[in-house]
């Protein structure tokens, strides 16, 4: 059966490579990338693994919330239905720490868009859809003040904060929504693949790139995660583990989650 699926951050990387094998099994994939030339650069790598499903792309800036806003109301002008979204897009390391906006853009691309995007698509995905949040075994408690860009922080305290203040708010909508939302999964995709984030903060090749992009098929499309709703799988073990102790922790998560619309709220008014 055909499904519609947007994945954020699909013009190299994890994101590509699921991409890619997600309309070779004909599934209806939505693209998004912030650069428009290597969007379209995606998209006929993507269209040539097409089998009988469609592609299309999405130009959006997620440092920028006015952007995820506009991509969340291009896609549902287009779809009435949306049965998986991967918020895989992510950062790390950037000569640009700040955004327009003022935030960590660690924060702001990690955290706090695929939130809102999350939140704006939650009438197309309904209680049928999955969300797939692409977490990290790196995770560091969650400093509200550094969500919103009052402190700053170094390249890993923000990835690893981010990373979990991800993992949390998807724990948060899981158990707050329960059976009237989608599926929620966190998932640590592997360490160290060999991503342009690995290559960058490393220096290094990284491993099979594929090892991420199955795991995410796995989880947007398999019958093992149709019930993980809230949990957090870590492929580096390749099960269903425990995240940072702070992501299972219902109160933390909920103060991480007021700091998030707290941001945006500020931003929006």
């Amino acid at each position: 059966m055909q499904k519609t699926i947007l994945v954020t951050g699909s013009t190299d990387g994890i994101g590509l490579e699921t991409a890619k094998m997600l309309a070779s099994m004909g599934h209806h994939v939505l693209l998004h990338g912030r650069n428009p030339a290597k969007l379209e650069e995606a998209e006929r790598k993507v269209s040539e693994e097409a089998n009988d499903g469609n592609v299309e792309s999405y130009v959006a800036d997620l440092s920028r919330m006015s952007d995820v806003d506009t991509l969340a109301k291009a896609v549902t002008v287009k779809h009435t239905q949306l049965d998986v979204l991967i918020n895989n897009a992510g950062i790390f390391k950037t000569s640009e720490h700040i955004t327009q906006e003022g935030l960590d853009v660690r924060y702001a691309v990690n955290t706090i868009a695929p939130y809102l995007l999350t939140q704006e698509l939650l009438p197309l995905l309904g209680s049928t859809g999955r969300v797939i949040n692409l977490s990290s075994a790196a995770q560091a408690p969650v400093d509200v003040d550094a969500l919103a860009g009052r402190i700053k922080l170094d390249d890993m305290s923000a990835y690893a904060q981010s990373k979990l203040a991800l993992t949390m708010w998807s724990n948060h909508m899981a158990h707050t929504l329960k059976d009237q939302g989608p599926v929620f999964v966190a998932v640590n995709p592997g360490s160290l693949l060999a991503t342009k984030m690995v290559k960058e903060g490393f220096g290094m090749a990284g491993k099979d790139i594929r090892i991420g992009a199955d795991i995410l098929i796995r989880a947007a499309l398999s019958d093992e995660f149709e019930t993980a709703n809230g949990r957090y799988f870590d492929n580096d073990v390749g099960q269903f583990a425990s995240p940072h102790l702070d992501a299972l922790d219902a109160q933390i998560c909920e103060g991480v989650v007021q700091g998030i619309e707290a941001v945006l709220a500020e931003i929006t008014r």
